[in-house]
């Protein structure tokens, strides 16, 4: 079964109701790893009331900046701590209550799914619409910005140049539950080229580390998408 039931594409343009499919119609540039992002707070030298709450800021209602978008705010609405590795903050720093859920969702993300989407899988490949196929080995680089695939050849796919994802499943399992990540469908455009490829992987052999692979990378995408839609 392709996809997770009903839900076409999201009046977004990136994310499905369903939650199975993620596209997008310019080229996103993507790293999975502790990017270092920079954001202008001179704005917010300026600001005379919360962007929240709309309190006046004085002398006994200060005012804070979130560290991870740069708005200003009182303390009640500024005030979790998050971790923020990813803008070279060693310690948890404050956030408001948006960009916070975001940075917990993405500190989870670092210690858990990219281990596994680094870690790799093995996945019956096929290129665009040829017949043949290829038992390859998928893991994230090192660098968190190429999927590798290495069988008797080698394939790269730059993560930037991947316009759409859709994820392949089983149905559900007897006594209800979720169903299980089988396979993935990506389109992409090679480097130096503006027609758009297809690459499918489907599961093999060890079908549990390959669901957990493509639960994963389904993982991130969605991350990704969260985190640019703020």
């Amino acid at each position: 079964m392709v996809g997770g039931g009903g839900g076409g594409l999201g009046c977004d343009g990136w994310w499905s109701s369903s939650g199975n499919f993620i596209q997008r119609a310019e080229p996103l540039a993507i790293n999975m790893g502790l990017e270092v992002i920079l954001v202008d707070v001179s704005f917010s030298f300026q600001c005379s009331r919360c962007m929240q709450c709309d309190t006046k800021f004085d002398f006994i209602t200060r005012k804070h900046h979130c560290r991870r978008c740069g708005r200003c705010f009182c303390d009640k609405c500024c005030s979790k701590k998050v971790a923020l590795p990813r803008m070279c903050f060693v310690d948890p720093v404050r956030q408001c209550a948006e960009c916070g859920l975001v940075s917990q969702k993405e500190s989870e993300f670092y210690d858990k799914q990219l281990k596994v989407l680094m870690g790799g899988g093995t996945f019956l490949v096929t290129l665009g619409t040829s017949e043949k196929s290829e038992s390859m080995a998928c893991r994230l680089s090192n660098n968190h910005r190429y999927l590798f695939l290495d069988g008797e050849s080698h394939f790269e796919v730059e993560l930037s140049r991947i316009s759409s994802m859709q994820v392949l499943t089983e149905g559900s399992p007897p006594g209800g539950g979720s169903s299980r990540a089988t396979g993935m469908i990506l389109h992409y455009k090679a480097a130096g080229s503006r027609d758009l490829q297809q690459l499918r992987m489907e599961a093999t052999d060890d079908k549990k580390t390959a669901s957990a692979w493509l639960a994963a990378m389904h993982k991130a995408a969605k991350l990704l998408y969260e985190s640019r839609d703020q």
